[in-house]
């Protein structure tokens, strides 16, 4: 079996020297199988902005799973409505000790936002029960 002529070449592709010194790298270097294309993302599952952080979008953010529990809302991933009480009071219960736990820090609008957040969440939970019954 003849093999001369044949071989193979080897190409270093260490970022680092002998002296771990950092080597200069060269894109045209590498074939054009070799370079990873750049994956776009889709624009048409373009997420929604997140909202700014602060404590009424904490609120905010807890009244919305407070009333995906309730039924009132639909399900984004499945687009269902189901209703889970006691879910919907545990998070109605973790808006309440936010209250009380924030209580002299808030200013005017913080506070009338979860007042009125507290108030319609806990009218549409006694809704709820006695819906039930």
């Amino acid at each position: 079996m003849e093999t001369e002529g044949k071989g193979f070449t080897v190409k270093d592709r260490r970022s680092f020297g002998e002296e771990d010194d950092l080597k200069e790298t060269k894109q045209a270097e590498k074939p054009a199988s070799e370079t990873k294309e750049e994956k776009k993302p889709k624009e048409e599952h373009k997420a929604p902005p997140l909202p700014e952080v602060n404590f009424n979008s904490l609120i905010f953010s807890l009244s919305s799973s407070a009333l995906l529990a309730l039924g009132e809302i639909a399900d984004p991933q499945t687009g269902e409505k189901r209703e889970d009480l006691p879910m919907a009071k545990h998070s109605i219960d973790i808006i309440s000790m936010l209250k009380d736990k924030s209580k002299g820090n808030l200013d005017s609008e913080e506070q009338k936002f979860i007042d009125s957040m507290l108030t319609d969440l806990r009218l549409r939970y006694v809704k709820a029960v006695n819906s039930k019954k």
